[in-house]
């Protein structure tokens, strides 16, 4: 691990789709005023980079330069967090349908998955680092200060992905939601490559029946019991 990584403490923030990762994630970095990772969105802001600095999605060596000098940010405003490339907001545009297919075929690309693992790592600068993902305890931040694994049943996922659509106004059935949500599960879990698990020194906190303010509260006294914080 290099010296930056051991140099700022990290907090990796780990579980399945519908958790409430991105949400907790950019609350505690807020609170304890440090960086924030959002790791899903790499591969969709790599992708939005190749469209804007016109790079073709099979181009793995030019896709994997883009990739190394990815200039993106996750500030965090009143508890949201923002996605920026090159200075510009692209969260909405980068959760199309369309960016999540490139986001695909860019993933699928080793020297991008690569360059993508050492930009990653950039993220921890001082203060701290919240990340957020899917391998941050196990690949790409394994020497963590603290590993969490936030998780939560997959019927109390797929109500709260229901009411999320319908707040945006989309219709959407609920048991169609959780059979969505069961098969990615069984996907995520099963696959070869980095395959969704605790790590071994993770600490798995159940979100079921906690609200967005509990989480926070009980891991924000899990940083303060590791000596990371004080007086939050």
């Amino acid at each position: 691990m290099n010296d930056r990584v051991a140099a700022a403490p990290v907090v990796t923030i780990d579980g399945p789709g519908g958790a409430g990762k991105g949400t907790i994630s950019g609350l505690v970095a807020e609170r304890l005023g440090w960086h924030l990772l959002d790791s899903g969105a790499l591969y969709r802001l790599t992708a939005q980079a190749a469209v804007k600095h016109n790079v073709a999605v099979d181009d793995e060596l030019g896709l994997a330069r883009l990739a190394e000098q990815l200039d993106v940010a996750f500030p965090v405003e009143e508890g949201q967090p923002r996605t920026l490339l090159e200075g510009e907001d692209v969260g909405q545009v980068i959760r199309t349908e369309q960016a999540g297919e490139r986001a695909s075929q860019v993933a699928a690309l080793p020297a991008v998955r690569q360059a993508l693992l050492q930009r990653q790592r950039d993220f921890c600068q001082a203060p701290g680092l919240v990340a957020d993902g899917r391998d941050m305890g196990t690949v790409v931040f394994p020497d963590a200060a603290l590993k969490i694994f936030l998780t939560a049943s997959a019927d109390e996922r797929a109500r709260r992905r229901h009411l999320q659509l319908q707040e945006a106004g989309v219709n959407a059935s609920l048991s169609s939601l959780l059979k969505e949500i069961q098969a990615r599960d069984a996907r995520d879990t099963q696959r070869s490559v980095a395959p969704l698990k605790p790590a071994d020194d993770a600490i798995t906190l159940d979100t079921t029946r906690l609200s967005i303010p509990e989480v926070v509260d009980r891991l924000t006294e899990l940083l303060a019991q590791k000596g990371l914080v004080s007086g939050v």
